[in-house]
């Protein structure tokens, strides 16, 4: 076994790789950029060495910094995590040229999977099924165009050395293939520097189902059984279960040695993982195999009690497989959701920003197996249990520059319906403010009849926005009376040893009783919270109705108020004239207008179109001066890896276009000078 090992790669997967790696008595090696000098996962290693600038291919996709970093450290090993460096055949080649041993398949291996299309070839031949496409070497357009006709639309234009939703577009008709198929390239180059494609058929409701795989060098090769990825926004997986919904014996075994043997047909070692697209009559076809750890790879661990990076470290250091596959059980059903920073109501664009208030349900942090027996088997019950993987802590910044995943959060529980309850419960439990999140999305998807009855497939979101992406409705009573009330204990404890009399907590005025009002703003509507002072108690009025209401417990942003006949309990949190507010598994945000520290208003900006977010301008649709129908798309700007199309927001004339293709722009800049005016009918 290794005595040192470097992890090249940063975030949950960097934590991870260190947590199993300290439990073996190796030590580890973390490498950062500049902008990750204080990120968690440089603390969680014995030493850390600084790789370059914040920009990942200037730092993590700089593999000759990393094997410099090796050297002189001693590593002995690097694991490359997911992402990044973790599919490169050559960063392979170069660890092995410089005696290092790369904690993953043969670059050889990595090679015949890496181009999508190369790789159904292979299984091709060997009988693989595979869905109807082309996916050969002509990138001609015209060609790409006539084969799509020739398969039927609707298809989809995939990267060929793509991965993570990136460089992939649906095109329902052979009129609209020219700009995806351009649009797709273009993201192809900038996340992976190869804008080949292939096109296949897409098939209608299909389920995402892949297969973990696991070989070594001994002539080994198992499967630790499926997992479902069928729900998915842009391609990206948004929850993972493991085993999937109604798989019988025979497909699981199916699937299972299909997925061997595509792993066999390429002298596969270590852990990787067999992707199919299954129809829903249980048909199902080759997609890729991804060379490398899956990001959901827990939900494996939970439901199979194994630890797949510590099996990754035994393997890459010569051991033979833990397990036969006679050996290997499913127990219980585990769910994973990936909490990001983004915001599904403005299209799940990312966001960045300090994580200035975070608090986690009751988990275990990077469990391990045993970990979770015990905590499932506690005083004698199966019970469920939650775990959480994440590379953040409390103060943390998400920058523009890297994915912006801020946990996984999995529960493993005896049965699916006692595990979606689970998941439920710990998405409550999961309160974040300082930036925008998808907590309380993830939260109605585990709720909706669709999910928790497991009607699965790739179009399950897109299906229904309305019970997943429901209109802002105004605040509850209890979360404006929270807020309120968290501001008047503030006040109380800022007032402690005041003797000024007009600060006293309980309202003291001449020949009466203080009288106020709380202004509140939520998405949708006002709030104007009467406060009648009352001693050491208030009334609280809105919306016409008054009831008595008083602080029973206060300890720092965990609140309990007596509102009537009512106990209502919540966290609040107070930033500036921000007021979060977590209760009954919500997170409202108010804005508080205190007259006293008022923070101005923006102008109205009408006449112009600004960034998301901070990004590059990939592509200029419309010229200056001309006039565009509302919707009409005026630019294309890449970030965090994504494409983002900036439509016209009515009818008007470009009256000027302020940055040119190729060009970083800042969250916030103005992008188009816009002048609405009537467009002559056609």
């Amino acid at each position: 076994m290794f005595t040192k090992i470097l992890i090249a790669n940063r975030g949950e997967i960097a934590c991870r790789v260190a947590a199993t790696a300290r439990r073996l008595g190796i030590k580890t090696v973390a490498v950062y950029s500049e902008v990750d000098a204080g990120a968690r996962h440089v603390a969680a290693c014995d030493e850390a060495v600084l790789i370059g600038p914040a920009a990942a291919r200037d730092s993590y996709l700089r593999s000759d910094h990393i094997l410099a970093a090796a050297k002189a450290t001693g590593a002995q090993a690097i694991h490359p995590g997911y992402g990044f460096l973790s599919e490169n055949d050559a960063f392979a080649e170069a660890c092995a040229a410089a005696g290092i041993a790369f904690i993953g398949p043969p670059a050889s291996a990595i090679r015949a999977m890496g181009s999508k299309s190369a790789a159904k070839a292979l299984m091709e031949k060997a009988g693989v099924p595979l869905v109807p496409g082309y996916h050969g070497d002509n990138q001609d357009s015209h060609f790409l165009r006539s084969e799509s006709d020739r398969i039927g639309y609707p298809v989809l234009i995939k990267a060929s050395a793509g991965g993570g939703g990136k460089g992939m577009r649906i095109v329902e008709r052979s009129g609209d293939f020219g700009a995806a198929l351009a649009s797709c390239q273009r993201e192809a180059s900038n996340s992976f520097g190869d804008d080949r494609v292939l096109v296949e058929k897409y098939l209608t409701r299909p389920r995402h189902i892949e297969i973990q795989v696991f070989a070594d060098s001994h002539g080994n090769c198992v499967y630790l059984f499926e997992r479902d990825c069928s729900v998915q926004r842009r391609h990206q997986k948004v929850l993972e279960e493991a085993p999937a919904p109604g798989m019988t014996v025979e497909r699981r075994q199916a699937m299972g040695e299909a997925a061997v043997a595509a792993a066999r047909a390429v002298g596969y070692v270590g852990a990787g993982t067999v992707e199919f697209i299954a129809n829903q009559d249980g048909s199902f076809y080759f997609m890729e195999m991804n060379t490398r750890l899956q990001v959901e790879h827990p939900v494996t661990e939970m439901i199979t009690g194994t630890d797949l990076v510590e099996w990754q470290l035994r393997v890459a250091s010569g051991q033979p497989l833990p397990c036969r596959q006679d050996q290997l059980r499913i127990d219980g059903h585990a769910i994973e959701a990936r909490v990001y920073a983004e915001n599904p109501e403005k299209g799940f664009l990312p966001a960045i920003g300090t994580l200035r208030y975070l608090r986690q349900p009751p988990a275990i942090e990077f469990a391990t197996p045993v970990a979770v027996a015990t905590a499932a088997t506690a005083a004698g019950a199966s019970r469920p249990v939650t775990r959480i993987d994440s590379g953040v802590r409390e103060g943390d910044a998400i920058s523009p520059y890297y994915d912006p995943m801020i946990a996984k959060l999995i529960v493993w529980a005896p049965t699916r319906d006692e595990a979606c309850v689970a998941m439920a419960a710990s998405l409550a439990g999961m309160k974040i403010a300082g930036l925008a999140t998808n907590i309380a999305f993830l939260k109605r998807l585990v709720e909706s009849a669709p999910f928790s009855s497991a009607e699965l497939d790739t179009g399950l979101i897109e299906r229904n926005p309305g019970t997943l992406l429901p209109a802002p409705r105004p605040a509850p009573r209890h979360a404006v009376a929270l807020a309120a009330g968290a501001i008047l204990a503030t006040e109380a404890l800022q007032a402690a040893g005041d003797a000024d009399p007009w600060s006293d907590v309980g309202g003291w005025r001449m020949n009466s009783r203080m009288t106020r009002s709380l202004q509140f703003e939520d998405a949708v509507s006002t709030h104007a919270a009467g406060i009648n002072y009352q001693g050491r108690a208030w009334t609280f009025t809105l919306d016409g109705r008054t009831d008595q209401l008083s602080l029973v417990t206060c300890n720092r942003d965990e609140l309990t108020l007596r509102l009537g006949g009512e106990t209502v309990h919540g966290n609040v949190v107070l930033d500036g004239e921000t007021v979060h507010v977590f209760v009954e598994g919500e997170h409202v945000q108010l804005h508080w207008n205190d007259p006293m520290v008022h923070a101005g208003e923006l102008e109205e900006e009408g006449g112009r179109l600004t960034a998301p977010m901070p990004g590059k301008i990939v592509a200029l649709l419309v010229e200056k001066g001309a006039v565009v129908a509302k919707g009409t798309p005026l630019l294309i700007m890449e970030a965090m890896k994504m494409e983002h199309t900036i439509s016209a927001p009515r009818d008007g004339i470009v009256a000027d276009l302020m940055y040119a293709v190729g060009e970083q722009v800042a969250e916030g800049a103005q992008l188009i000078a816009f002048e609405a005016a009537a467009v002559p009918a056609a």
